[in-house]
């Protein structure tokens, strides 16, 4: 499998765990000294603890199972890869996607 499968491949394994609810899937890629910027707020977590807390916000409002992709773009080399995606959630309480 080339970089950019690979790269594709987790990314899609961790879409997935996100769609299940799957805490361990969703950590199972990242360091322990993440650091992400993301929505909801505080839109900045340090650590994978933080980062782990941001998906209980993130699961509170949103609908199980949708978590897709529109688009997903990867660049990936021997040693850096670059991946943008654009996803599709759903709100729980009235239907539309944010």
């Amino acid at each position: 499998m080339d970089n950019e499968s690979q790269v594709r491949s987790l990314i899609e394994n961790w879409a997935a765990a996100v769609r299940n609810r799957d805490m361990e899937g969703i950590l199972a890629h990242h360091a322990d000294d993440i650091i992400m910027f993301d929505v909801p707020p505080p839109f900045q977590s340090a650590g994978i603890a933080a980062y782990r807390d941001t998906w209980q916000t993130f699961f509170k409002y949103t609908k199980p199972g949708v978590f897709n992709f529109h688009s997903l773009n990867v660049i990936a080399g021997e040693d850096l890869a670059l991946a943008v995606a654009t996803m599709w959630c759903e709100d729980n309480s009235d239907g539309k996607g944010f």
